[in-house]
């Protein structure tokens, strides 16, 4: 009953910030402090960095054979790219389509959810690493030029490490549950990255 809980909960916020959907990243930095809890919180306050990082987590524990190391893959496939996306943003690399990339992260993480597509393990880290290049890169572009950038960094890495954590233990608990649970909130990160792509229209 707590794991219902907690993925219907997840659900409607996704749901419920459809509304912010069209700002929820760009912009969403401006006059941002840095430093190690400011880059900690910044994932937790920006929904679709959020949605991404809790969906990755999601869909490794839902379609894991065993608990390790499969669970593991695709998480320290995002993680270790969203690192190196940052670093090539702080350099001043410039990707093109970095905001559709991201709301298209949120389309396809949210499909998998929805699906429980199960991929090779390397495959499920080469998709989401894809994807994190470009969170990094939107991360590192804010932080260019900054003084405490490092710390921020870190402090941002550090939470997502968490959020995939946290996406792990609800998936991990609805393994065995009702398999509306797991679609609903993968229904609502597919829709979440809808609404960003229809926003940046």
């Amino acid at each position: 009953m707590r794991a219902l809980r907690s993925a219907s909960s997840l659900a409607l916020l996704l749901l419920a910030a459809l509304p912010l959907a069209a700002g929820a990243h760009t912009g969403a930095d401006a006059g941002m402090h840095h430093g190690f809890m400011s880059g900690f919180l910044h994932p937790l306050t920006g929904l679709d960095h959020l949605a991404a990082m809790v969906a990755v987590g999601l869909w490794s524990a839902l379609t894991a054979r065993r608990a390790w190391p499969d669970l593991l893959w695709a998480p320290l496939g995002f993680a270790s790219m969203l690192l190196a996306g940052a670093l090539l943003g702080l350099a001043g690399v410039q990707l093109p389509a970095i905001e559709p990339m991201i709301a298209a992260s949120l389309l396809v993480l949210g499909l998998m959810v929805l699906t429980q597509r199960r991929l090779p393990a390397l495959a499920a880290a080469a998709l989401v690493g894809l994807f994190a290049v470009f969170h990094g890169v939107a991360h590192g572009q804010e932080l260019a030029g900054e003084s405490g950038a490092a710390l921020t960094l870190a402090g941002m890495l550090a939470a997502t490490v968490l959020l995939h954590a946290a996406g792990i233990a609800i998936g991990w608990s609805l393994r065995h549950a009702n398999r509306w649970v797991p679609r609903v909130a993968g229904t609502a990160v597919a829709v979440f990255g809808v609404a960003l792509l229809g926003g940046l229209a």
